[in-house]
């Protein structure tokens, strides 16, 4: 694609709109209240009124799932047109929803360029289960971490989500499974039997939250907020493979549960397996959980951890992941590896999981073994990836030059 776009421009860019870019119009969806009160008073909200008009645009949008200004009952006519002319509450668009035999949903959405050069995609996941949905939300497109065992890992970094992107991923699939007051749940939707359907998240789609740290941070206080999408934060969970200065940050400044992507109990093996480990070693990265703000029995740190046949999945791997832990609050989820296309690794037996699970269950850390879930449709833990690139600038002053040529 590189060298055709630079050799004939003109026969790379046949299928796109040939006009003037314009600037998007800005969306509220993804701003603190804060964010939202400046936006009203830069289009001429009275002072007196922004308080009072944050607080209707917040419940409409993140308690009520509305996506069209003139669904908000409550505000004035000719304020519902002004916010229409000034404002976007559009959804990322779907590209396609595939369902697992399972009942795991994924969808493959759409985001404005933004510095990419060309619209970028990502994938979001939802797990239905007895009692609860997860949801598994992307924090960037692509991912700079390689870890070889991870799909995602074979996509290099476009770009990160802003804020309104990662939010919007949870008002889809709310809006997808009748997950808002007065909206219908698809007839045949495996969702929980009752409660919310979409009653926990977990930063583990694509990407490292960590990395994009400010975006994550306002879109899951806007999850947490109680007047809004109110998810109890304990039904937050962040995933990180150890970017051990925002750790900190991440327990003080977000205060979701935390989940370490360990996989390797030797600094030599993790860091084949988890490339950030050469910059973040296993004992610098325990150090930084031991204090992780706000630890305890009742919020323990998940340590995620990939079965990977004859690679860590011995009984000597179980037993120093239990030294290695100990005085960590924690849970061990053993994670049986996902396969796809053009992996080296297996997946160990069920035999070798489950001696390991004894192991470290006999120390007295819980250690579930997490069932794959939407694997016929690439949906599993480290299997997601999507077919966006960033543009060369070259490649993208080439081609907005054309468009702008064009539509003169």
């Amino acid at each position: 694609m590189t060298a055709s776009i630079a050799a004939a421009p003109e026969a790379a860019v046949s299928n796109i709109s040939r006009r003037t870019p314009v600037a998007e119009t800005p969306s509220l969806v993804g701003l603190s209240r804060a964010g939202i009160g400046a936006e009203l008073a830069r289009i001429g909200v009275e002072q007196k009124q922004i308080r009072m008009r944050t607080a209707q645009i917040w419940n409409w949008v993140y308690a009520r799932g509305v996506t069209d200004f003139g669904d908000m009952l409550n505000v004035s006519k000719d304020m519902r047109q002004t916010l229409s002319s000034a404002f976007t509450l559009k959804r990322p668009e779907i590209v396609t929803e595939q369902v697992s035999e399972d009942g795991t949903r994924k969808w493959l959405m759409r985001f404005p360029a933004r510095g990419a050069g060309r619209p970028v995609e990502i994938e979001t996941v939802y797990i239905p289960e007895i009692g609860r949905g997860t949801l598994c939300v992307s924090s960037q497109v692509g991912c700079t971490l390689t870890c070889s065992f991870c799909h995602t890992g074979t996509q290099k970094l476009v770009r990160n989500l802003t804020a309104e992107e990662i939010v919007g991923q949870i008002l889809v699939a709310r809006d997808r499974l009748g997950d808002f007051p007065d909206k219908a749940t698809p007839v045949g939707a495996a969702v929980p039997t009752e409660g919310r359907l979409v009653s926990n998240i977990v930063m583990m789609g694509m990407g490292e939250p960590l990395y994009n740290f400010d975006n994550v941070k306002e879109a899951l206080l806007i999850a947490s907020d109680g007047e809004g999408l109110s998810l109890s934060k304990r039904r937050i969970t962040l995933s990180t493979s150890g970017v051990v200065p925002e750790i900190p940050r991440a327990g003080t400044e977000i205060g979701s549960m935390l989940a370490i992507s360990l996989h390797a109990v030797r600094d030599d093996l993790r860091d084949m397996l988890v490339p950030l480990n050469r910059k973040y070693p296993i004992a610098e990265l325990l150090e930084a959980c031991r204090n992780y703000p706000g630890l305890s029995n009742a919020r323990r740190i998940t340590f995620e951890y990939v079965m990977l046949k004859d690679v860590n999945d011995s009984p000597a791997d179980a037993r120093e992941l239990v030294r290695l832990l100990k005085g960590i609050p924690a849970k061990i989820n053993l994670i049986p590896f996902n396969p796809w296309p053009g992996v080296n690794y297996q997946c160990s037996s069920w035999e070798t999981i489950e001696a390991f699970s004894d192991i470290v269950n006999r120390a007295g850390y819980a250690s579930p073994i997490r069932t794959p879930r939407g694997r016929d449709i690439l949906a599993a833990c480290g299997q997601l990836k999507s077919e966006s690139e960033r543009m060369r600038a070259r490649e993208r002053l080439a081609l907005e030059a054309m468009i702008t040529d064009d539509g003169e």
